[in-house]
């Protein structure tokens, strides 16, 4: 009923994510620190924090139905927690990077392997090492980019800074040459992305009229269809402004106009970026459409200054994928939805709730669309779309009035989805994290770096089971071990084996509450589970000293 609230109130939704995260990760990385060097886990901050979070979650403060006032206070909150969980999971960082002697640790906080290609930000030209070995990079005007390869799940990779200096030439690349803003493609040559996945055209206009899969030799996008439209619609509800967004709302229609700029700002072996500046409506935004060089996932990084009143902006994308029900992902789980209003139920369900990602497949190919501070959605037919911004005036006559920040992403893949539009939802939410260390190098005797040495880039947990997704990692609430919760994601029943960086002296099942409920055997550095469809289970897990 209240479908407005998926969307209302969107900086603080997108606090919420970024908390949730944030915590997440600071909670793996202290972890990860306390095992390997006893550095001090911070308990009771982390409590606290979460209390923070979950009060910021209750209604009507989440849903975005609350007064002004209230999201004044709790952008604070926000902004406090975020700048004390920074400084813990900095303070772990550094603690790995002193024992590791490294001058740049990547994180990857995730149950997936990922890629480790990542940004660092400098004014300078950067070069790394890996084991000894040079990293390839791309710069940019505001820093570099760096391809370490993959990164296990849960793990911890140490470089360090070259000491030779970079050679003026460059390798040959699927994106060809590209530097500090040199050798970018005219505009006037064609605005196209490409890499050896994906080719994407845009028309004069920054629309995108083509998405071609090199791999499945298929287009993504139906006859005349424009993906990437953004469509703005009047959205004045019956009543509870805030709240609902009624059937009527897609009455009146706007499109963005053509684009003020288009531009290429990078271009190289890594990435290619091309930023577009358009408007719609009052409203200016200025889009970064990226293509890496190991993906098939397309990026749309947008900051927009939001001038509207009860206006809807949605994001558009047409796929040519013929299925009769899309799949939305929601916390720990997923349901399918149908895709047509062929009863009154189903077109009740004109605009939907979903978490990280949707999806649209049929039999053997089909499309995710990724975001990473969204939450309403409506897939009709072969049209899939975000919902972006709303404009209600009441409790709030400001509400999300001015600067936004946001992105999503379009993932084409083979057959239905699986673990790979998971893994890219998860990268795009939760990407690799860059630390480079505040202290110099070779402070620490070898001696003490040697068992640091042989976990280099090894997981703290990992399963043998895609399906299977490792969700937390964290120290229990009573000091006694560790906590690792995890959950069957695709409907799948069956045997698992989860593996452990060392080995262990004993492990439980516990509940909610991290209450043991029953012993597990251990065989040395892993457990056995059986998991039934969509179960969540949690571990408390000790290693042996």
């Amino acid at each position: 009923y209240h479908r407005g609230t998926y969307t209302t109130q969107a900086r603080n939704k997108r606090a919420n994510r970024k908390a949730e995260f944030l915590l997440h990760d600071s909670e793996f990385i202290s972890t990860y620190a306390f095992l390997l060097t006893n550095h001090q886990y911070p308990i009771t901050k982390y409590c606290e924090a979460w209390q923070t979070i979950c009060l910021n979650q209750f209604h009507d403060i989440i849903p975005g139905s609350s007064i002004g006032p209230v999201y004044k206070e709790s952008q604070a909150q926000y902004a406090e927690l975020t700048h004390n969980v920074t400084q813990l999971r900095d303070e772990a960082l550094q603690t790995l990077a002193s024992h590791l002697d490294a001058d740049l640790l990547l994180v990857n906080p995730t149950s997936f392997t990922q890629p480790a290609l990542v940004f660092i930000p400098s004014d300078s030209f950067q070069r790394f090492t890996l084991d000894g070995q040079p990293v390839t990079t791309q710069q940019t005007d505001s820093g570099c980019w760096l391809d370490a390869g993959e990164m296990q799940p849960y793990s911890v990779m140490a470089l360090k800074t070259a000491d030779d200096r970079p050679q003026t030439a460059e390798s040959p690349s699927p994106f060809g040459r590209g530097g500090r803003g040199e050798g970018l493609p005219s505009a006037v040559s064609g605005h196209a992305l490409e890499n050896n996945f994906l080719r994407v055209e845009l028309n004069n206009n920054g629309d995108i009229t083509r998405i071609f899969d090199k791999t499945a030799n298929r287009e993504i996008l139906p006859p005349n269809g424009i993906a990437n439209q953004f469509q703005a619609f009047e959205d004045r509800p019956k009543s509870w402004d805030a709240w609902d967004v009624d059937i009527f709302y897609d009455d009146k229609l706007w499109l963005a106009e053509p684009a003020e700029s288009i531009k290429f700002i990078e271009y190289g072996e890594l990435r290619q970026t091309i930023e577009i500046k358009r408007k719609i409506q009052n409203s200016e935004f200025i889009q970064r459409i990226s293509l890496s060089h190991n993906s098939s996932r397309l990026d749309f990084d947008t900051k927009i200054n939001w001038q509207e009143r009860h206006t809807l902006l949605k994001v558009a994308f047409p796929v040519d994928v013929l299925a009769p029900q899309a799949t939305y992902e929601i916390q720990w789980g997923n349901v399918t939805r149908p895709t047509h209003r062929n009863t009154s139920w189903d077109w009740a369900r004109f605009e939907t709730c979903a978490q990280k990602w949707v999806d649209l497949s049929e039999g053997d190919y089909g499309v995710s669309l990724l975001n990473d501070c969204k939450y309403g959605h409506d897939i009709h037919d072969n049209v899939m779309r975000i919902t972006l911004l709303r404009s209600p005036t009441m409790p709030d006559p400001m509400a999300d009035f001015g600067e936004h920040e946001f992105k999503y992403s379009l993932y084409p893949h083979a057959d239905a989805w699986n673990e790979e539009t998971q893994r890219e939802a998860y990268l795009l939410n939760d990407p690799i994290i860059v630390y480079q260390t505040k202290e110099e190098r070779g402070k620490k005797p070898i001696s003490s770096l040697q068992p640091f040495d042989a976990a280099q880039g090894k997981s703290l947990v990992s399963c043998s089971s895609a399906n299977v997704i490792i969700e937390t990692i964290k120290r229990a609430e009573d000091g006694d071990g560790i906590i690792v919760r995890l959950y069957e994601s695709q409907r799948k029943r069956g045997q698992v084996r989860v593996t452990f960086r060392s080995e262990l002296e004993a492990a439980w099942v516990t509940n909610l509450l991290e209450e043991n409920e029953s012993a597990l055997s251990v065989d040395q550095a892993s457990i056995i589970l059986n998991l039934k469809p969509y179960q969540i289970m949690t571990l408390r897990i000790k290693e042996k000293k």
